[in-house]
């Protein structure tokens, strides 16, 4: 490229040129999706042109793409700057996958191993996903447009939940279609989230930069969007155990507080027996003391028959009866106490 020129912000011109021939092209500035500088080498797709009073030669520019890494760089690191003033890479934009997906749009190379991968991983982890596919070139003139229709009728369609742009690795120049302006832009407006998963673990394009999530490859980007099985079924295993231990507390709940009440009940019984038997050995302790043979045993006598003179008495001692005749009855004088 030479001689690059912008005019009153609507057209471009510039030179092609090597070393031995030059080329003059046009095109309208809306066109310019990646930035051109001097001394940068592209490859066009355009239409020839004679002008009849000069009999010049042009080409009107359809289509460019960037060729070497050098410049593909400069042109990503100018147009990231751009954008980035803009806001369009603002984290505040972001959207998260939606919970509970069930319809995912994909927008991808079905002839491509990165597609393939993204299939077969997807149905592996989680089946009943409903996967609408548009099917795009991912690399070279055209691709961006491809992938701008393919998100412009998802929104329009709105019958997905997210959107899925995948494409496996590459070089630099296989990836530059996804720093396209008008593709990152189309990205960023999107009604509905979009998700991308581009190139390697190590590849950053514009369209990851714009869009809400952003996944390191195709098989990532099924991992993120779909449940694990077995994870799931190990969840759901790790669920019905503990909402059985539940149950089973809940219904032994019953029989221990039935068990506590049978232990404090018998303990009740047992204090009223232990309490009966303390009263009873009192009584029995007094008794005792009233048994006569107890009396006899301390020495004492008992006496039977009338107290009055010259009656017949008998004297029962521990180990002998003695009968005997009152001769004489004295009374005890009773000492008082004040």
């Amino acid at each position: 490229v030479a001689n690059f020129n912008v005019s009153q912000n609507r057209w471009i011109f510039f030179d092609l040129k090597d070393q031995e021939s030059v080329i003059n092209c046009f095109m309208v500035a809306s066109s310019l999706r990646i930035p051109i500088e001097n001394g940068m080498k592209i490859a066009v797709q355009a239409t020839p042109k004679i002008f009849n009073r000069s009999g010049r030669f042009t080409l009107t520019i359809k289509q460019y793409a960037l060729i070497g890494e050098g410049n593909i760089k400069k042109a990503y690191e100018l147009l990231k700057a751009k954008l980035t003033k803009e806001g369009l890479f603002d984290p505040a934009r972001k959207r998260s996958i939606p919970a509970n997906l069930e319809r995912i749009g994909v927008i991808s190379s079905t002839q491509a191993a990165g597609y393939a991968d993204f299939i077969k991983i997807i149905n592996a982890r989680w089946g009943g996903l409903e996967i609408r596919v548009a099917n795009t070139k991912v690399q070279g003139l055209g691709a961006a447009d491809q992938v701008i229709r393919a998100l412009e009728f998802f929104n329009q369609e709105n019958k997905v939940q997210i959107i899925a742009i995948i494409r496996g690795g590459g070089s630099k120049e296989d990836l530059a279609c996804f720093d396209d302006e008008k593709l990152v832009r189309v990205i960023a407006a999107s009604k509905i989230p979009v998700i991308t998963g581009i190139g390697h673990e190590i590849d950053t394009s514009l369209a990851d930069l714009a869009a809400d999530v952003v996944a390191s490859t195709p098989s990532n980007t099924a991992e993120m969007l779909s449940k694990d099985k077995k994870l799931e079924i190990a969840n759901l295993y790790r669920l019905l155990s503990r909402a059985k231990l539940q149950i089973e507390r809940s219904l032994d709940a019953p029989k221990l507080e039935t068990k506590r009440n049978l232990l404090r009940a018998k303990q009740q019984i047992l204090n009223q027996i232990l309490r009966e038997l303390n009263q009873l050995k009192s009584t029995q302790k007094v008794i005792e003391n009233l048994n006569p043979e107890t009396i006899l045993k301390k020495g004492y006598a008992i006496l039977k028959g009338e107290l009055k003179l010259n009656s017949e008495i008998s004297l029962e001692t521990l180990d002998s009866e003695i009968s005997a005749r009152i001769t004489k009855i004295k009374s005890k004088e009773r000492k008082t106490h004040d």
